[in-house]
Parts: C-alpha cells; structure tokens; sequence
C-alpha cells in the first residue's frame, strides 16, 4: 500500500508558510494542502505572482507536492465567513467568487498542484433550491473552463450545511453540468462518517472514480467537528486499505482548521497515527519520504 501523506496550512496558521512547509518536510510528508490566505499564499496579494514563484520553489526543493485548497474564511469578505459565495443573490458577488476560483487555478497550475479544492456554500434564506443549483452550475462554468485550459482538476468538496453536502448531491452537479471532465471530487472522510449512510471506506470505493483530493481527520456521527485521530469514532484501516485499493495518487491531507495553536505537535502525531493505522491493514507501508 501507497498513500501521499499531507496536511493543511489551514491547522498551521500560526506559521509562517516557508517555516510550515519546512515542517512538514521535516516530519516525513509527502505534501501539503495549501489554503489561499491572508497568511500565506494570499490570492489578492499585489505581488501574487513573485509569492507563487518562490512557493514554487519551495515546493520543488522540499520534493512536496501540493493541492491548492480555497476555504479560507474571509479572503474576500471581512465580516462575512466564506463570503460571498457561488450562491449569493448578488450575481457581482457571485462573481467574485468564480474570479478567486479562476485565480486559484491559475496559481496552482503554477505550483504544479493535482488539484483544486472549493465548495458550494450555504443555500442564501428566500433562495429555492432549483435556484441555488442553478447559481452553482452557472457560477462554475468559467472555472471549469480555466481548469480544462490549465490541465488542473477542480475537486468540489460536499460539506455538511451546504447545498452540495452528500455524494448524491455530487452527482446531481455533474448532472446538471454534463459530466464535464474537469470537475472531480473532494472527499473528506470526517464529512463521510458526520453525514454520509454508507460507512467512510464504502464511501471511498463508491467515490474512487472521481476522486481527486482527500481530507482526513477523525469526527463523531452527525457531529460537524474536525477531531484530532483517536478523538472521534473512525476505524480508519479499513479507509485507508480502500483508498489504497481505488489507486488514487494524489495527497490524502489532514484537515485541522480549528487547531492551529497545536498545529506542529498534530501534524507529528498525525504522521504518526497514520502510519500506524497503515500498518495495521497488514497491506504494506506509506509512501516512504
């Protein structure tokens, strides 16, 4: 068994990204998902393209591999947590949201990144669901475009609260948008265990055709918290062995936006944790650094 290790800079924000990256060299990942943020790689910076540059080079000289991830909480609005959405009533708004998308794309075809990560967003009070979908699939449009350009997939995360929250509702956008080759999945196997009617390693081989980002923490059923391993009621060798099985290659990253104050001491006992769990299927090791 082979999996690529990561974690989110999302759970290191009290870093500075190059001391960050260097961490997670340090520690034996395999790369990173990296949040566009205020903090680190900022998508609205001036000078974003000599920042994208030498992150680029980080990168290379680290041997990490990236995802570009976009849930930062207030990259464009500073009073509103992930707003404007793909589904705000205000269709300027809506747009601003489709340009950081583009943009994303842009930076992670630079960074040579396997994907990029987004999300719906919470349907708007008033707004009908027919009407909610449909801002979606327009609101995507451009960026799939730009991510068939870049040769970079766009993997949509279903997130609980949000108008795409299942696997079901996953496929009910490639649907609406024709099964466009670009658009692929975020799985994030806390929001499998929260949410989901099949047990997270179903999950993953019902998923395996489409992935192409995977998030891991621990969680508890119907309870919306990212956990620390061994905090919630994952048994994860079994998602592991499947993810293995699906033959996905890009980063399985561990996702901790609400622990950033312990983020070195995690993304080590991460590490650790997964290996172990790998070791207990009896199918191999991780992807040696």
């Amino acid at each position: 068994m082979t999996l690529r290790l990561g974690y989110g800079t999302n759970g290191l924000t009290d870093l500075r990204l190059d001391d960050a990256l260097g961490l997670l060299a340090d520690l034996g990942y395999d790369g990173v998902g990296l949040t566009l943020d205020h903090m680190h790689l900022d998508p609205l910076a001036p000078d974003l393209a000599a920042r994208t540059r030498h992150v680029a080079r980080r990168l290379d000289g680290l041997g990490l591999g990236v995802t570009v991830e976009t849930g930062a909480r207030y990259v464009l609005d500073p009073r509103r947590k992930h707003g404007p959405s793909l589904l705000d009533p205000d269709p300027d708004a809506r747009a601003a949201r489709t340009a950081l998308l583009v943009r994303a794309v842009g930076i992670a075809s630079e960074l040579g990144a396997h994907a990029v990560h987004c999300f719906s967003g919470t349907t708007p009070p008033g707004t009908s669901t027919d009407t909610a979908w449909e801002r979606l699939a327009d609101a995507l449009a451009p960026v799939l475009d730009a991510a068939a350009r870049a040769g970079v997939p766009l993997a949509i995360e279903p997130e609980p609260g949000h108008l795409l929250a299942t696997l079901a509702d996953f496929h009910h956008l490639r649907t609406l948008l024709g099964d466009p080759e670009p658009l692929g999945l975020t799985l994030d196997i806390g929001h499998c265990q929260c949410l989901e009617p099949a047990p997270p390693a179903d999950c993953v081989k019902d998923a395996a055709p489409w992935l192409r980002h995977v998030q891991i923490e621990d969680m508890r059923r119907g309870v919306h918290e990212h956990l620390p391993f061994g905090d919630g009621e994952i048994d994860f060798p079994p998602v592991l062995e499947a993810l293995a099985a699906t033959g996905y290659a890009g980063l399985t990253v561990v996702e901790l936006p609400r622990h950033s104050h312990a983020g070195p001491e995690l993304a080590r006992t991460s590490i650790d944790f997964l290996h172990e769990a790998v070791r207990r299927t009896g199918k191999g090791a991780a992807a040696p650094c």
